[in-house]
């Protein structure tokens, strides 16, 4: 292929799905005390959620040799490279790809910010990967993504806002949280960066919201897949595909997790669902 298809550990895509559409990952960084780990790497999230019960663990953005090697290895084979990553909001992952992209001069790097995270980010690189194996240039990948952006939804609901405060990445924070220990609130991305939606009173109010909001997009009839997204509650992100199966279906679902990158700022427990026309 022409053109190669990266994106980083955040999109939580499984490692069989990356092999069979040939998207090349780099991972994050998830550091417990002095010890660091490469996310989906050696890290996997059942093992992280184990840890994260202990400790409160940091994060970091992609070690700039990572993107180096990759992309030097990848301007071997391909024309063009694309790479999509979370959020520039909440990481300088995105801004990573662009410094290594001046620096492998070989690399021809078309950086993608997806303003996004998890699987939401990994619609994109899978509508990329099916692109670039159809024989498409990264401009023209680069132009349907930008598509999809003005189709793509996403909302998460988090147990309690300590995790994002702590970790920076929940702009207004304090404002949210002053009064609201009771509050279930409903969260999604806005210029980049996760702010409040509504402020919701329970659990089951809030889920109800986001599947409210589905429905109404999916009430066109037109074709849908859809992210339900939990950070170590599988039994209950089944009960809820199952449900929303029967509100909306048109939509196809797939099931995916809060990874430890995103967990570490998230928490466990927390519950989201994204969509995108398709």
């Amino acid at each position: 292929m022409k053109t190669a298809i990266v994106t980083d550990s955040t999109a939580y895509l499984p490692e069989e799905l990356r092999k069979e559409k040939n998207i090349h990952m780099v991972p994050l960084q998830v550091t417990f005390k002095n010890e660091s780990f490469a996310e989906e790497k050696n890290l996997n999230v059942d093992e992280f959620y184990k840890k994260a019960k202990e400790e409160f663990p940091k994060t970091s953005q992609p070690p700039l040799g990572e993107f180096v090697n990759l992309y030097t290895e990848l301007a071997q084979k391909h024309d063009e490279i694309v790479s999509i990553h979370l959020s520039s909001g909440i990481s300088g992952t995105f801004q990573g790809s662009q410094q290594a992209n001046e620096l492998v001069k070989e690399a021809s790097v078309h950086s993608f910010d997806s303003e996004v995270s998890c699987y939401m980010q990994g619609f994109y690189a899978l509508r990329a990967a099916n692109m670039a194996q159809a024989g498409a240039d990264a401009a023209t990948i680069m132009d349907e993504l930008q598509k999809m952006k003005k189709n793509m939804r996403s909302y998460f609901m988090v147990e309690d806002l300590k995790h994002l405060s702590r970790g920076g990445r929940l702009s207004n924070a304090q404002a949210v949280v002053g009064g609201m220990l009771q509050i279930k609130p409903l969260l999604h991305f806005e210029n980049k960066m996760i702010v409040p939606f509504e402020k919701i009173r329970t659990r089951k109010k809030a889920m109800n919201r986001i599947a409210g909001m589905l429905q109404e997009d999916a009430a066109s009839g037109a074709a849908i897949e859809a992210a339900i997204i939990h950070a170590n509650r599988p039994e209950e992100a089944k009960k809820w595909r199952e449900e929303l199966e029967v509100l909306c279906p048109n939509v196809d679902f797939t099931i995916s997790y809060f990874g430890p990158v995103i967990g570490t700022h998230l928490g466990e427990g927390s519950m989201g669902l994204g969509w995108v026309k398709k």
